[in-house]
């Protein structure tokens, strides 16, 4: 059974405050919640004490009642003492923004590392809410008042150092996974296959991108990541190799989407998912141009890849699914960058010519003679370089080909003059 909540929020200063009340409850929508009623309250700043006012603590208790709601979802981040208060004025379940979140990626991670990453944030979200439980622990040991207060303390500091042991415990055995992927990295590094890595808000329809350019130029066309039209339906990093049919290749690799207000310590834990997009030679920032706050979308998205160091990466801004956009057409390529569909082969097309544009500088035509004996040279040329002519001649084999700059000059020796 769904659990029944009401949705609260504070404006503040948030200019995209109407926009973050849509995506919370979206939010809740995703993890099953069935959305009662939506509260807001049109304040300065925050209640310290219990995030709104008085007044509104007051009608929160009254229309919960009526509602015979479970919890009232928060569109913020709050504090031990704000989520107490709360509880006890509203006798109800208080969830804030980051447990939602938290509890979404929890479900949506599949493998060892996403899991560990949502797990790591979770107990550091936890561990300063500790202070919550020292009723429970009262309760636990028989005893109540003062006369208990020493016990339930020392309880809660055994608690605080289970945790931080367990947090570095699970940092450690993450570390190692990272480790892994840095090897993987480094690598594809030496082999000097150009990196262009899908950037954007949740939902926006990465992977969806990824998979069209997958089914189209990849010999793995079978590697279809998960899509769906939901929010953080990817939370893993994919990589496909890209091939052209010139023989131009590059790797696309698809990272976790962004959503406002994303949690300091979720945005640590993906660190090293988003390394992918720092080691990048090219970022695809794909926008949901069907969503009239995209801007609002973009300032996050930038924000967030800036407090992981992503920044002075070649950026392409691509705005999908204008197929869902009255009177929209495409593909076109403007200013600000393309208007195309990620389910349309034309807006394919288009968008892997600028991909190709922005990352295949200095490919240079040029002339080669290869010996007989080394069959190995004609192999990756064929393989890697884009053949326009071959030919047999006594001497050896007689090739005009594009190469890569790095290939230009590794075959400067069998180049003809």
């Amino acid at each position: 059974m769904n659990k029944k909540v009401i949705l609260v929020g504070v404006s503040g200063s948030d200019k995209n405050f109407e926009y973050t009340m849509v995506e919370l409850a979206n939010l809740a929508e995703a993890n099953h919640y069935e959305i009662k009623d939506v509260v807001k309250q049109n304040i300065d700043r925050i209640n310290k004490a219990t995030y709104v006012g008085k007044g509104k603590v007051e009608e929160l208790k009254q229309i919960g009642e009526m509602l015979q709601v479970d919890a009232f979802v928060v569109n913020d981040e709050l504090t031990a003492s704000q989520i107490r208060n709360l509880e006890e004025e509203l006798e109800k379940e208080i969830i804030d923004r980051t447990a939602l979140i938290l509890a979404i990626f929890a479900e949506r991670a599949k493998t060892r590392e996403a899991k560990l990453q949502v797990e790591i944030a979770r107990l550091k979200y936890e561990l300063p809410r500790l202070s919550n439980s020292d009723e429970v622990f009262d309760q636990q040991s028989g005893k109540t008042g003062l006369a208990n207060r020493g016990s339930g303390e020392k309880k809660i500091e055994s608690d605080r150092r289970i945790i931080k042991n367990q947090i570095r415990h699970l940092t450690s055995e993450l570390e190692e996974i990272v480790q892994e992927r840095e090897t993987r990295r480094r690598k594809r590094k030496k082999n000097e296959i150009p990196v262009v890595s899908l950037v954007g808000y949740t939902n926006a329809g990465k992977s969806t991108t990824m998979n069209g350019l997958v089914n189209q130029f990849s010999k793995s066309a079978h590697k279809q990541v998960f899509e769906k039209d939901m929010l953080f339906a990817t939370l893993e990093t994919s990589v496909r190799e890209i091939i052209l049919p010139d023989n131009k290749q590059f790797l696309l690799t698809d990272t976790v989407g962004f959503v406002s207000k994303l949690p300091t310590h979720l945005v640590k834990a993906f660190r090293s998912t988003l390394e992918e997009a720092k080691e990048a030679d090219l970022l695809l920032h794909v926008v949901d141009y069907s969503d009239e706050n995209y801007k609002a979308m973009i300032e996050t998205t930038e924000a967030t890849l800036l407090a992981v160091g992503v920044k002075d990466i070649p950026v392409l801004y691509i705005y999908n699914k204008a197929d869902q956009v009255s009177g929209a057409e495409y593909p076109v390529l403007q200013e600000e960058g393309l208007i195309y569909s990620a389910k349309d082969e034309a807006s394919l097309a288009m968008l892997t010519e600028e991909i190709t544009k922005k990352i295949f500088t200095g490919y240079k035509e040029t002339s080669y003679l290869i010996p007989f004996d080394r069959g190995d040279i004609i192999s990756h040329l064929n393989e890697h370089a884009h053949v326009l002519f071959q030919d047999y001649t006594e001497e050896g084999t007689k090739l005009r080909v594009e190469v890569s700059p790095a290939d230009y000059e590794r075959f400067q020796s069998f180049q003809l003059k």
